[in-house]
């Protein structure tokens, strides 16, 4: 049975790296993306006047998954390839964790950071808690 290979994809170029690895690394595999909806980020946006009404925060989230997974299906066509996309809601490394475990994952692949600054340093790194508390293996691509 071939590998299943679950990516975090959040737009970012090291995001669209961790892909293209996936693809050229584990070419007989099924692979997923997956991006994750924050409701902290919407609180965040909201505070700094970057929604215009808080209440659309879920369908402005919504239409920003769709295209960063749009982004994903059209970099792997450009590889040949077919890929599977799920987008859900919630803190994403627990999210991404705990999709990996309740879907018979192999392995995460994922860029070093998808953001940066201030960002970072406040919410963390993503990959970093992944990798820590993944119990599967967990690829970074830098």
């Amino acid at each position: 049975m071939p590998p299943n290979i679950l990516v975090a994809f959040d737009g970012s170029p090291l995001a669209e790296r961790a892909l293209t690895y996936a693809i050229e690394t584990f070419p007989d595999a099924t692979i997923t993306t997956i991006y994750v909806i924050n409701p902290i980020d919407s609180v965040i946006d909201v505070e700094a006047g970057g929604l215009p009404v808080a209440e659309d925060w879920y369908e402005n989230a919504q239409e920003r998954a769709a295209h960063i997974q749009t982004t994903a299906v059209d970099l792997a066509a450009e590889h040949g390839r077919d890929i599977d996309t799920v987008t859900e809601v919630g803190r994403p490394p627990r999210t991404i964790i705990d999709y990996a475990d309740g879907h018979n994952v192999d392995q995460i692949v994922m860029g070093s950071h998808g953001r940066s600054g201030i960002d970072r340093t406040l919410l963390g790194s993503v990959a970093e808690i992944v990798t820590r508390r993944a119990h599967i293996p967990v690829t970074i691509v830098g």
